[in-house]
């Protein structure tokens, strides 16, 4: 999520005029921000490995076809990490972040959800981003059966990680990092928060109500100096998850940097937490 509050108070105002089905459109338009672009400038993929992965969708009725990226770790018995990008940014745009998620000792896939990067066009939502994550989750599974598997989102993808990982039972850990408790709760922080919009809001993402439900161990990740998404909404998502779990204030972090600021930490929190070495 990134930019124009202001623009999507107006919008949602607009879109009651409107009718429920533009104030939809126009929500999913401002909270993905789908993108064929990886931003930031030319992103390096080198050593990455083009992924296709095809399935039937219930949302849609069709055949739908996800593009993703597969970084192998050199270790051949690594265990494998899903990885769910944030809002705006493709696969390609957040391969800093894949690689440094490399480091920390897993082969990673990270996938587009439909209307990024070279997946299926569509405007998605948070049933059709859902619908994806688990079709990629379902696919790793048949792919890498013997490996022990793990979920890690960031920003928007850490509430598509925490549906994923309430829904299935194979995997061992999931990592979040820089999200937050409900789409509500972001609302609420921008100075016009005041503002009665919370019940007009479609794409709810309530994590908050579903991350006591992960049945595996969870890492959270916030950094103090994140500007878009409180770090008092990493922290109450914490609060609201079973154990075994662990925060992670990233003195410093920002929104964008936190995963390269605390790669120390991370790389403790993870051996500690999942056991990994």
């Amino acid at each position: 999520m990134k930019r124009a509050p202001l623009l999507l108070t107006l919008t949602l105002a607009i879109a009651v005029l409107a009718g429920c089905a533009t104030l939809d459109t126009k929500q999913r338009e401002w909270i993905f921000q789908p993108s064929d672009r990886s931003w930031g400038g030319a992103q390096s993929t080198e050593g990455m490995e083009d992924v296709w992965i095809s399935f039937q969708s219930d949302a849609t009725g069709k055949a739908e076809r996800l593009h993703g990226l597969w970084l192998p770790h050199a270790r051949a018995n690594a265990p494998v990490l899903l990885y769910l990008h944030g809002a705006r940014w493709n696969v390609a745009g957040s391969s800093g972040r894949i690689r440094r998620m490399q480091e920390l000792g897993f082969s990673v896939l990270a996938i587009d959800y439909r209307g990024f990067g070279r997946s299926s066009a569509g405007l998605p939502s948070e049933t059709t981003a859902a619908e994806d994550a688990r079709a990629a989750w379902d696919w790793l599974a048949k792919q890498q059966p013997d490996k022990p598997r793990y979920i890690f989102g960031h920003s928007l993808g850490g509430a598509i990680a925490i549906d994923l990982a309430r829904q299935v039972h194979d995997e061992q850990g999931t990592i979040v990092e820089g999200t937050f408790t409900s789409i509500a709760d972001v609302v609420s922080t921008f100075k016009w928060g005041w503002l009665p919009v919370s019940g007009l809001i479609t794409q709810r993402f309530e994590s908050v109500r579903k991350v006591a439900d992960i049945g595996s161990p969870l890492l959270v990740v916030h950094g103090s100096e994140d500007s878009l998404i409180s770090p008092m909404l990493g922290r109450q998502l914490y609060e609201a998850a079973a154990e075994p779990k662990r925060f992670v204030l990233v003195e410093g972090g920002s929104h964008h940097n936190t995963n390269a600021v605390g790669q120390g930490l991370y790389r403790e929190a993870v051996a500690s937490l999942f056991k990994l070495r």
